[in-house]
């Protein structure tokens, strides 16, 4: 069984930056997708990076300004968050997954899920 526990998640002011970071314990490589749900809305797959960590997807509203990346070695995934927006406001997941399409992730490819962390962004 896969476990994951985000952390990194705070308040910041808008046009600020946060890295988020899932550590994972559990063997095996796979799929990493980070996520977000705002309240009242569904959530969102925003970036996703293949196990080997050499291709990235990102949805367009974060394309340009988030950074998805891992460090197999250390069994960690990353989520740099530049240029932050009021509408960025959302509890964050990361999931992992055995698959990679290449597209930004969808919550039904996903299999494990962390707990999630909160990020508040402030104008």
């Amino acid at each position: 069984q896969l476990q994951l526990v985000e952390s990194g998640g705070a308040s910041v002011q808008s046009g600020g930056s946060l890295r988020l970071s899932c550590a994972l314990s559990g063997t095996g490589l796979y799929t990493i997708g980070w996520f977000r749900q705002a309240p009242g809305k569904e959530r969102e797959g925003i970036a996703s990076i293949v196990s080997s960590g050499t291709s990235t997807a990102y949805a367009d509203s974060v394309k340009g300004r988030f950074t998805i990346s891992r460090d197999n070695a250390k069994n960690m995934a990353f989520l740099q968050m530049n240029s932050l927006k009021p509408e960025d406001t959302a509890v964050y997941y990361c999931a992992a997954g055995t698959y990679y399409t290449g597209h930004y992730p969808e919550p039904g490819e996903f299999d494990y899920w962390g707990q999630g962390t909160q990020v508040t962004v402030s104008s």
